[in-house]
């Protein structure tokens, strides 16, 4: 097994497209991440080990293992370790790794996914559209004297005004 020791996934927490990593079979990912954050698991299965310091509640450390929908918070600091799992083992896992503010909590996260992502991710495509729209309309008026054989046109060599 080859382990991909990754001290930082930059993700921007604000960015308008969020990324899903893939992790092939066979391979592993070690994070310690400064800051805490959600491991969500998109595709797949893993089978995930935390570390952490004395400070941290035994129950939030070991094995876990997560399929697809299911996510891990890890808190800053600890030794997060990850790999392809079961049945899935044989096809690549791909996952999201969302950094956190300290003060965000895994319910506002979920609310975060659920449906902030999602109405900021139409907004951002209603305003796509709205551009190419624009743009659609300028790009047709620039054609309008090819278009609508106008007068005081003047033709060119090739082209003719007979009926």
């Amino acid at each position: 097994m080859v382990t991909q020791h990754l001290t930082q996934l930059q993700h921007a927490q604000d960015a308008a497209v969020f990324v899903c990593w893939k992790l092939m079979p066979g391979r592993a990912i070690s994070l310690r991440p400064r800051q805490a954050g959600v491991l969500r698991i998109e595709q797949g299965q893993v089978w995930a080990t935390v570390d952490g310091s004395p400070r941290v509640p035994a129950n939030e450390l070991g094995d876990h293992f997560l399929q697809a929908g299911q996510q891990l918070a890890v808190r800053a600091g600890q030794h997060l370790v990850f790999e392809p799992y079961g049945a899935a083992n044989a096809t690549p896992v791909y996952f999201e790794w969302t950094p956190l503010a300290e003060s965000v909590t895994l319910r506002a996260s979920r609310w975060q996914a659920a449906v902030m992502r999602p109405l900021r991710d139409l907004g951002q495509a209603v305003l796509m559209a709205g551009l190419a729209l624009g743009q659609l309309v300028l790009g047709l008026a620039g054609y309008g004297e090819y278009l609508v054989a106008g007068r005081g046109r003047v033709l060119s060599k090739l082209e003719t005004n007979q009926p």
